[in-house]
């Protein structure tokens, strides 16, 4: 990743939108309204639109499997999209846009391979399976 920092044709090579810069971190953040509010923030906490998608995408990419038997692998396969999300926020965004299109591809290949031979995608019930009641103990 750190040729994005160090190679002269990235520098300010633009992208789309309102990505100018491909070296640069992504100048949106969700803390000062993606832009709209002007507060500079600390790179940790400017996590723009980039970094949401790659969060989001890497989220879909773990689901795809089943559960880990082991409680803390789940929470880690859990956890994980999370810190990736800040860690990522404070990189280049070339690197972020570059992860996250390879989250999603990673998605749609695994898909049409499961789909051809057949296994079952868990995708929708692992996410379903997040936002079911858990039964009390007590019941």
């Amino acid at each position: 990743y750190k040729v994005l920092y160090i190679t002269i044709e990235m520098r300010h090579a633009p992208f789309f939108g309102w990505i100018q810069d491909l070296a640069a971190p992504d100048p949106t953040s969700l803390f000062n309204l993606f832009g709209l509010v002007p507060v500079t923030l600390p790179h940790m906490l400017m996590i723009g639109v980039w970094p949401l998608i790659m969060g989001v995408t890497m989220f879909l990419q773990m689901r795809m499997n089943p559960t880990p038997p082991d409680p803390t692998q789940a929470a880690i396969f859990t956890w994980m999209p999370v810190i990736f999300t800040f860690m990522m926020a404070g990189f280049p965004a070339g690197l972020v846009i570059y992860w996250a299109w390879n989250n999603t591809l990673s998605i749609l290949q695994q898909g049409v391979i499961m789909k051809r031979q057949g296994a079952k995608i868990e995708l929708w019930d692992n996410l379903m399976a997040l936002f079911r009641k858990k039964p009390s103990p007590a019941e």
